[in-house]
């Protein structure tokens, strides 16, 4: 567990610069279409910037308000605010407050930027669901994410995902509308410029999906080990596989990676698999009955 957990954070490194590098290139790629390369490179970099920045310091406001997740209190669901509290004491990091979302399907997150900026969000379909050793098993994932600063990763990756698509859109409709006397209407541009902008996104989707399922595996691992006691969250995860109807109604693609389960309806197949946010549940709870 603990070479995965360095060995993420090698990989999250290396996926920031290949970010980066993306991000530059098409910046750099734009800039010589209007015949100003520098342009095209100090564009990419202010907007990098500027939607990081943004995101950062409001991407869970943004969050809560896009779920519809409301803050709860001890008098209202003590069984769980002791969960969260005791859990995070055991972890050793600030307790996160805790928030629910009023649906029936089970599912739970967490985000934030930092360990002192940190929430646990549970559907109420969860608490009314699983009982006090599950409900451990959910909130010591949880708890994991942002005790390995996941939830800061997974901001990160969300925020350069978004950047690469903006600048991609761009870069598109450079090359079908730019001038005729520009260097972009020659059609070797055009074509490099439409390979670019199509799959550059795409790559970038995958790489936010691949840095998800991983870290979930690891999620579970970790919180089996604040626990001691893997078959609490086994248990949950089977019971979230078996939901008649897991769909979060408020949910959706900018916030799904960050559920415990994918919070749409179920389906199947070598595409979906592809672009799916999460590992197979099977496989998760195999892997925490071996433990």
């Amino acid at each position: 567990m603990f070479q995965q957990i360095r060995g993420n954070k090698i990989k999250s490194v290396l996926i920031l610069f290949l970010f980066i590098i993306i991000i530059g290139f098409l910046g750099g790629f734009i800039g010589f279409i209007y015949n100003n390369i520098y342009i095209g490179l100090i564009l990419a970099i202010f907007a990098a910037v500027l939607y990081s920045l943004i995101v950062y310091y409001s991407g869970k406001s943004m969050i809560l308000a896009m779920t519809g997740a409301r803050q709860v209190t001890k008098q209202e669901y003590p069984h769980l605010y002791h969960a969260v509290e005791g859990l995070s004491i055991a972890a050793g990091i600030p307790t996160p407050k805790a928030y629910v979302i009023d649906d029936s399907a089970l599912n739970a997150f967490a985000t934030g930027r930092n360990h002192n900026d940190s929430i646990v969000v549970v559907t109420t379909g969860l608490l009314n669901k699983l009982n006090r050793e599950e409900l451990e098993g959910v909130i010591s994932h949880e708890l994991s994410h942002i005790k390995n600063y996941d939830i800061r990763v997974m901001m990160l990756t969300a925020v350069l995902v978004g950047i690469t698509v903006l600048l991609s859109d761009f870069l598109l409709r450079s090359v079908i509308y730019g001038r005729r006397d520009s260097k972009g209407s020659h059609p070797a541009l055009i074509i490099v410029g439409l390979v670019l902008a199509l799959l550059t996104p795409v790559i970038g989707e995958l790489i936010k999906l691949a840095v998800s399922r991983k870290r979930e595996y690891l999620a579970d691992a970790s919180g089996a080990s604040l626990t001691r006691y893997p078959e609490g969250l086994a248990s949950a995860l089977e019971k979230i596989s078996k939901d008649p109807d897991p769909l979060v109604d408020k949910a959706n693609k900018a916030t799904a990676h960050l559920f415990i389960s994918t919070p749409f309806r179920k389906k199947t197949g070598f595409v979906t698999n592809l672009f799916s946010t999460h590992p197979p549940l099977e496989l998760r709870i195999k892997k925490l009955r071996e433990m």
